[in-house]
């Protein structure tokens, strides 16, 4: 795993530095792992299960096991940095040598699991004289020679059988043996457990760790879900240890004297300012979150259709009550989330240039894509192109519209719509020829296309070519929905192009 070797080499670094990294133990962040498996592996299959309409449990086999673009789910390396730091360095340093395995990795809470039915595990002989060299050396938080008194061998499930403590056996009692699994040992109240944690710190710590990750994950559409797991666990921390810090007489860290004789050092205000502004931080993604998740929410309720919203420079005589509300609403809350963000929400930027253009502000709709456009990769960067394209032609910017759409299809070849909105900018510009062939690639790659059909039936039909058009004509007919609204709004770009 490469998280664990970021943390073993992180680990490295701080033991050069002086710095020997102490075990965080809580009795309820331990669950963090197994809740966070949960939900990656089995909440979509659930989903799938009881979503309209169903999907298939199982996916279909595909034989795509090799991929051309490697990076493309990868993070960029501005998320990738503060990645690497806060799961490997900060994890270690604030909770442990395998604090983000321990507290966050949702890897391990499966794995925790499958260890209980594992017959595989370190096992002792009756050479063990209980010295404690392989706890003193254990970093994953295990009491190994309490375990293997007890029971013969580490149940523990949180041992990654790293053979630390078998390197270390000054008798070589330890060895990784097979034998019943842990889940048949009858388990005793022998080994008494310290916690760094009391019950009441215990709840309070998983109320911030909640909050830290909903206030982090996909803030600006950056954090993913590892890294905002790692970033709650060590915000989780820090708001304990400040509570510890103004309330206890005695503390310290490390080998830093934080507080004593009720007197704060300075150590503990130069501790104290790195949490305020570490907690401060997560207080205010979560302010920026809270108005992207409105603004998102606000987004998906509209239900104005995009063909019916495209067939004209000004859709708001389309708009109901209600849609107006949310999109008066969703432009309030992803204007704040810009105005008071530290980063660019790339994602956010489309749905409020979309907004802009349901009230009628086509022009300002077109400056926010050009701005979403330069902060976007991919099929997002190809999808604002088009977009812009689309609203370039309602406002008859023939020319700047075709650059927008060509860039767009070398972001995508396969954006069919961008073909289409291609061939109206041609037509527009009078090279006729050129946009019959745009449309006919088009209803090449996707028959299925009602409106370029129509278009493609009017230009043939312009030329005198009334088979064709026919032909093309009768497609349309057999795909275009029954329904009063689609047929206004291709008899709208017709009337557009001049196809009467």
């Amino acid at each position: 795993c490469h998280i664990l070797a970021l943390q073993d080499f992180c680990g490295w670094l701080l033991k050069k530095m002086g710095l020997h990294p102490k075990p965080f133990r809580s009795r309820l962040l331990v669950y963090v792992p197994l809740i966070g498996a949960l939900y990656m592996f089995v909440w979509p299959v659930v989903y799938r299960l009881f979503s309209q309409p169903h999907e298939a449990l199982i996916p279909k086999f595909t034989n795509h096991l090799v991929t051309t673009n490697f990076w493309q789910t990868f993070p960029s390396v501005a998320v990738a940095i503060p990645f690497l730091f806060v799961c490997g360095f900060m994890t270690v340093y604030f909770l442990g040598q395998k604090g983000f395995c321990t507290y966050a990795c949702p890897y391990g809470g499966f794995f925790g699991l499958a260890d209980k039915l594992s017959p595989g595990k370190i096992r002792v002989t009756p050479a063990c004289n209980q010295c404690g060299h392989c706890t003193a050396t254990c970093t994953s938080n295990v009491l190994v020679h309490a375990e293997v008194k007890q029971y013969g061998m580490v149940v523990d499930p949180g041992c990654m059988k790293c053979m630390d403590c078998v390197s270390v056996c000054p008798n070589d009692a330890l060895y990784f043996g097979f034998g019943k699994p842990s889940i048949l040992v009858p388990k005793s109240d022998a080994i008494k457990r310290t916690y760094s944690l009391t019950w009441p710190e215990e709840i309070v710590g998983a109320l911030v760790f909640f909050g830290s990750f909903l206030a982090v994950r996909s803030v600006y559409a950056l954090v993913p879900f590892l890294m905002a797991l790692g970033c709650a666990t060590v915000t989780t921390f820090l708001t304990l240890k400040m509570w510890r810090l103004f309330r206890a007489k005695e503390l310290s860290f490390y080998r830093f004297n934080l507080k004593s004789a009720g007197k704060i050092r300075k150590a503990g205000w130069a501790f104290a300012t790195f949490a305020c502004a570490w907690i401060g931080l997560n207080a205010h993604s979560g302010w920026v979150r809270y108005h992207e998740f409105l603004g998102s929410r606000a987004f998906q309720k509209i239900q104005v259709p995009d063909e019916l919203a495209l067939a004209q420079a000004n859709p708001a005589r389309w708009l109901s009550p209600a849609d107006r509300q949310n999109i008066l609403a969703g432009k309030e809350h992803l204007q704040t989330a810009s105005k008071t963000g530290l980063f660019v929400n790339s994602e956010a930027l489309p749905k409020l240039a979309w907004f802009e253009y349901l009230l009628g502000n086509a022009e300002q709709s077109v400056q926010v894509l050009g701005q979403a456009v330069a902060h976007q990769k991919g099929e997002g960067k190809a999808l604002s192109l088009y977009y812009r394209g689309a609203i370039l032609n309602r406002l008859r910017r023939y020319d700047q519209a075709q650059v927008s759409l060509d860039e767009a299809l070398a972001e995508r070849d396969d954006l069919i719509l961008a073909r289409q909105e291609k061939g109206e900018s041609l037509w527009q510009l009078g090279h006729k020829g050129e946009a019959i062939e745009v449309w006919t690639d088009a209803v090449q790659r996707n028959p299925r296309l009602p409106l370029v059909n129509n278009e493609l039936a009017g230009a043939k039909q312009s030329l005198g070519k009334f088979d064709e058009a026919s032909s093309h004509e009768r497609q349309a007919d057999q795909f275009t929905p029954n329904d009063p609204l689609f047929h206004w709004m291709i008899g709208r770009r017709l009337q557009d192009l001049g196809m009467t």
